[in-house]
Order: structure tokens, then C-alpha cells, then sequence
């Protein structure tokens, strides 16, 4: 986990901001530490639930707009949902504790003896609240962008699924960029450019996606983990001479210098295996006898 120094910027200004809200700035403190403990579990959900279905979680990093999870979970829809789900699911279990814990310093009298508790307790429910709904909105990249492209996925395919959901972040962001300068929000306005960027983005890889999907595929072999058949063409490139060759027909060797190579990547998710694990089982079935043998 990573914490991008200008968070420690934000944090002070932030804090000062909200100065007045308590009798002391430690509980100004303490709130703010309250706001990177809950982003903090949110992208713990989403990385936790991405090893959990096969996927790789390795990094998270904080920063002024919020947390980002690196998550690569395998291309299937339910994982990809998954994975994307398990953030907001994380918030919402967070409001029946952090209303036990209220309830608890009520009846333990910490409000009347404390009341800065009272106030704080407010503050960190609303701020997971707000936190929840803002990250629902069906708006790509925000979680609820993404869980409305899982959710297609299933319908339309990857690619097509990924053009709606970014198309429709587009017109979320122009809503964004509006709101932004009726209220003359700076953070809007940063958070507007940061999810315009990755509409952007998703598009124009939905748009690669829908064309590499038409390329014609190697039959007998498919990769292993995504069950994807490879493309046919020279898509893969010798890390020794910078040679692009097919490396299926040619057994996983540079036809240029020979270097063998250990490990093939799927184009389709990213995955390395070795070639052997790529060839999928050849079925032959007898007519005379009506048995199966696997070769």
C-alpha cells in the first residue's frame, strides 16, 4: 500500500478547514484519520475479492480524490463484478458498526461526558454514507460504472459492455463538470477531469477490444486461464532483437535469433504460461466402438 505524498497536503489543509467543528484539533485529527481508515478497508474489499476469485491485487494507493486499487481479476464478468462489488459491499458493513458504536456511547454516557464523541461518530457515519452513494453512481470509472459494465457484460460482451458503460460516464461527467462550476468546487472539478481521463480510456479500449475480437484465432490452442483462443498474426515482439512474430507457429522461438521463451502471454488477459499448457486435448471419437480417446 502506497500513500502518495500530497495526501499529507490535503490532509493538513483539510483539517485546518474544519478546525471550528470541535473544542480540539485532535478530534479534527481523528476524523480525518476516520475518512483513510474507510477508503482504506474500501480498497482492501476490492483487492481481497480479486485474489478471491483468481485475480491479482498486489497495490493500493491513496491520494487526494480517494483510494485506487490495482485489480486484474480473470475476464469473466461474475469475477469482474465481484471484485468491483466488493467495495461498496465493505461500506455498507460499516454503517450497522459504526451506529453500534454510537449506540454504545450513548449508553455508556460518553456523549454527555465527551461531546466532541457525539459529533465525531456523526461525522465518520456520514462520511461512509457519502462515501457509499458517491461510489454507486453508475458513472464510469466509479465503482457503480463499473458494476453497470459487469452486469452487461453478461448480455452484450467485454467490449460492448465496456463502450456503454464509458459512453454513459461521458454524459455523467458533463453533469460533473456542471456542477463543478455552479459550485465553484475545486474538487469536483479535479474529480470531473480524473473520470473524464478514464472514460476516455475505457473507450478507446473498448474500441481495440472490438477489434481484436474480430482477428481469426489459433484452433487447439486456447490459454488457460481465460479459455481464450489465441489471435493469428505476429502480435508478439522478441524481448533480445525486437522481432514481432507469431509466436504459435513457431513454438514460442524468435524466428530471427532463436531465443526461446519460457512463458507465452495471452493478449486477451494478460496471463503467462508456458506453451505446452496453451494446447487444448484433441478428441477422437470412434464410430465402431462409440468410446472417446483423449490425445
Amino acid at each position: 500500500m502506497f500513500l502518495h505524498w500530497s495526501w499529507f497536503l490535503v490532509a493538513a489543509y483539510e483539517i485546518q478547514l474544519r478546525k471550528g467543528l470541535y473544542s480540539s484539533i485532535t478530534w479534527n485529527v481523528l476524523e480525518y484519520l476516520a475518512l483513510f481508515l474507510i477508503v482504506t478497508l474500501h480498497e482492501f474489499g476490492h483487492s481481497l475479492a480479486c485474489r478471491q476469485v483468481g485475480g491479482t491485487a498486489n497495490q493500493i494507493v491513496l491520494w487526494p480524490l480517494g483510494g485506487v486499487a490495482y485489480v486484474d481479476p480473470p475476464p469473466r464478468p461474475g469475477a469482474t463484478l465481484w471484485s468491483i462489488a466488493a467495495g461498496p459491499l465493505v461500506n455498507v458493513a460499516l454503517i450497522p458498526i459504526i451506529m453500534g458504536a454510537g449506540r454504545m456511547s450513548l449508553l455508556l454516557g460518553w456523549y454527555t461526558a465527551v461531546p466532541d464523541m457525539r459529533k465525531l461518530i456523526h461525522a465518520v457515519f456520514y462520511i461512509d454514507v457519502l462515501l457509499l452513494v458517491f461510489n454507486i453512481l453508475p458513472i464510469y470509472p466509479l465503482d457503480g460504472g463499473q458494476i453497470l459494465r459487469s452486469l452487461l457484460w453478461f448480455v452484450v460482451g467485454r467490449a460492448r459492455s465496456l463502450m456503454v458503460a464509458a459512453i454513459l460516464g461521458l454524459i455523467g461527467v458533463t453533469a460533473f463538470v456542471g456542477l463543478a462550476f455552479w459550485m465553484h468546487d475545486v474538487w469536483f472539478g479535479a474529480i470531473a477531469v480524473f473520470m473524464l481521463m478514464n472514460c476516455w480510456s475505457g473507450l478507446r479500449h473498448a474500441q481495440a477490444l472490438l477489434r481484436f475480437a474480430k482477428l481469426p484465432r489459433h484452433e487447439g490452442f486456447a490459454c488457460p486461464r481465460c479459455k481464450s483462443k489465441p489471435p493469428i498474426g505476429a502480435f508478439w515482439k522478441c524481448g533480445r532483437c525486437g522481432q514481432p512474430f507469431d509466436t504459435f507457429q513457431t513454438q514460442a522461438a524468435c524466428p530471427k535469433c532463436a531465443t526461446q521463451f519460457a512463458v507465452t502471454k495471452c493478449l486477451d488477459c494478460g496471463a503467462l504460461h508456458p506453451m505446452s499448457e496453451w494446447v487444448t486435448p484433441v478428441i477422437l471419437v470412434s464410430s465402431t466402438f462409440g468410446n472417446e480417446v483423449r490425445g
